[in-house]
This record gives C-alpha cells, structure tokens and sequence, in this order.
C-alpha cells in the first residue's frame, strides 16, 4: 500500500451538541495502514481531543480547513454532511457514511447525479444480512435512559421512587434489533445505577409489554394497551413510511405522566406525495441539543399540515442517540470500522474490492451505492 490512498475526516456540522469524531487510536491505525490521513481543523475539540493527542498517535495526520477534507479521494464521517459539504467534493471521490439507501430515494438518485461513490455504513452487512456497523444498544439505552428520567419527574403520587407505587409499564412496539436493546434496558430503567437504588429502595420493577407491529392494526386492542402504558417506545421498522403506527388520537387514551420515546431516525416530510411520518404521529423530531419535548414545548407546533398534534405527552427523540455519549460511541464504531478500513486501504481503495473475495471485501462491495439495488 503506498501513501497514495488518500482521506478526509470532516467534523459533524450538525447542531452544537454534536461532539463526536473518531479517536486518535482509529485515526493512528489506518495512518498505519499507509493512508494520508488530513482532519478539519478542531477536529476532536468536541470531546476534549487536542491536535497533538492526534499527532502523537498519528505523526502524519495533518489539520486543513473543511474545504481540503472533503477534496480527498475518500472522506469519512458518521452522520450525512450537508448539500454544501458535499458540493466540496469531486466526482469520483468516494463517501463513507451513513447514508439510508433504502429510506432516502431522493438522495440516492441526488449522489448517482453527482458522480460519486458512496459506501454507506449501515449498509455494510455480513452474509446473512447483519450490520457490521452499528450502535444499536446505544440508540435503545440512551433512548431509555433518557425516558426514565423524565418519567421520574413527572410520576404522580405516590412518586416514582416509592415502595407504594406498581410497576412501571412499558410498552414497546417493535421486537427487532433494536426492540431486542429495548427489553433489557427497560428492565434496568436505562442505567444500572439507578436500578440498583430502586432495588435498595424496594420500588417495585419494570414490566415490558412486547407489541409486534401486525398487532398495532388492532385498534380496541393497542387502545387498551396504550391506557397502560406509562413509557411507550417505538423501535418498529416499517415497511411503509407514510402510516403512521399510533395515530395521535390513541394518545389520548395513555395516563398525562406518560412518555413517548422515538427511537427512529426515519424523517417527517408533508411535501412529498405520499407524505413521510413518523411511526407515532405528530411528534417533534429532536437531535442532540434538544432530545426533551414537554407537552407544552413550541416544538410540538411544527406547522405540518399532514399531521394532527392534537394530543400531547412528554416526547424523548433524537435524531442520533448514540451521540449522547460521545466517546462511548465512537470507541464503538471505531473498532467495527477497524476491519473495513484495513481491507480498503490494503487493497488501494475500491478499485482493488472483489465483491467475491475475502469476508470484509464482500461487505464493502454489498454497501457500495454503484452496486446498490432497490
């Protein structure tokens, strides 16, 4: 491998809560492999890092403004970058992030007329259709965590700390890879330390009710469940994103204390036909600055037509859960994308991939847009 594979790790432009980026460790592994590796300038800040903490580990990595990282052969970032930061980079060049082939047509078609390649993240499966790539305890603990939180705030008498009080409900629709995460950090109220106190305290525990998204269809059935209910979770992947799965009049029916947790990045868009919305109709979308939406919060008055707000509860959504605990996650993802950038970079780039080689040259080549199918 000669230093000639080139690649550009911008920062995440996205709001200001948005801190991480990939370790000095991942950075000084591929520098091994014989990349030139070059970071936007403050690269790391976010989360405490330094540019000798990256140098030291690195001693060829270089600092550049926004511009030059995304002029390199191959640029690296986990959350999509803006039009803008795209517009940066020229045709040929490959991106590597995460891009949703199957839920964003309009990008996929946006990326083709640009003439670049992309290899999308969550896209990069073993054999058997498993993600390599993938921070999906995180999305379902921190999500959790979060919701619990806010439960014990708003819990009504006797308190949620209370011997006295039943066991929490909580009801998730959707037992799949995420929904799997959900069950085991319900049951722990998101953070074992907080579980531990409850046990001291002798509160009573969790009960999860487990919905599989054909039930949600039964209307009399999901109301009485949601009547239940004290955190609702929706972790469902649906197959089609323009219906909703907990109409905004079923809300009415759950306690005032309850909390609506939204665990999908799947986005809401009135201006496309059919309209685009999310699994529980009517709620805001939060990110990292804003993951916390009381009933009465501005945000629930988004102004979209194809929707009804009508009914409200305490919402918890992020569009990246993960990214609340910054180097917790990118200590994740660098180790999986350990494997991926070896194979890449020792064959000399996608040129060199076989789609039939070698275990981690095959899920390149699967994730690839150039080789991506409807």
């Amino acid at each position: 491998m000669t230093a000639t594979f080139t690649i550009g790790l911008p920062q995440m432009h996205h709001e200001a809560g948005e801190r991480r980026a990939f370790l000095p460790s991942f950075v000084a592994h591929m520098e091994r492999l014989g990349a030139r590796v070059t970071l936007e300038t403050g690269y790391g800040a976010g989360m405490g890092y330094r540019p000798g903490d990256y140098r030291r580990a690195a001693p060829g990595v270089r600092f550049a403004p926004l511009e030059e990282v995304f002029s390199q052969d191959y640029v690296l970032v986990v959350r999509y970058p803006s039009d803008a930061e795209i517009d940066l980079m020229r045709p040929g060049a490959c991106l590597i992030t995460m891009s949703h082939y199957p839920t964003r047509p309009e990008r996929v078609a946006d990326l083709r007329q640009r003439g670049l390649e992309v290899i999308s993240l969550d896209s990069i499966k073993d054999d058997v259709g498993r993600r390599l790539i993938e921070n999906l305890r995180s999305v379902a603990w921190n999500g959790v965590e979060v919701a619990f939180q806010v439960l014990a705030e708003s819990y009504p008498v006797p308190g949620f700390i209370s011997p006295q009080r039943p066991p929490i409900r909580v009801t998730l629709v959707g037992g799949g890879a995420v929904g799997s995460h959900v069950m085991g950090a319900a049951i722990h109220y998101g953070d074992d330390a907080l579980r531990r106190r409850m046990v001291e305290l002798g509160a009573p525990g969790v009960q999860v009710t487990v919905v599989d998204y054909d039930l949600t269809g039964h209307h009399t059935v999901m109301r009485q469940i949601l009547a239940n209910t004290d955190i609702l979770v929706d972790a469902t992947q649906r197959p089609d994103p323009s219906r909703v799965v907990i109409p905004n009049d079923w809300l009415d029916d759950m306690p005032q204390h309850a909390v609506l947790v939204d665990l999908s990045v799947d986005p809401c868009d009135c201006t496309v036909d059919p309209p685009k919305v999310k699994g529980i109709e009517g709620i805001p979308q939060g990110n990292l600055d804003q993951y916390i939406f009381w009933p009465d919060d501005p945000a629930w008055d988004h102004g979209m037509p194809c929707l009804s707000a009508r009914h409200r509860r305490t919402v918890v959504s992020c569009y990246s859960w993960p990214g609340l605990h910054p180097k917790a996650c990118m200590e994740v993802y660098g180790h999986q994308m350990r494997p991926i950038m070896r194979a890449l970079i020792s064959h000399g780039g996608l040129a060199g991939i076989d789609p039939h080689g070698r275990f981690f040259e095959r899920a390149i080549a699967r994730a690839q847009l150039s080789r991506w199918t409807i």
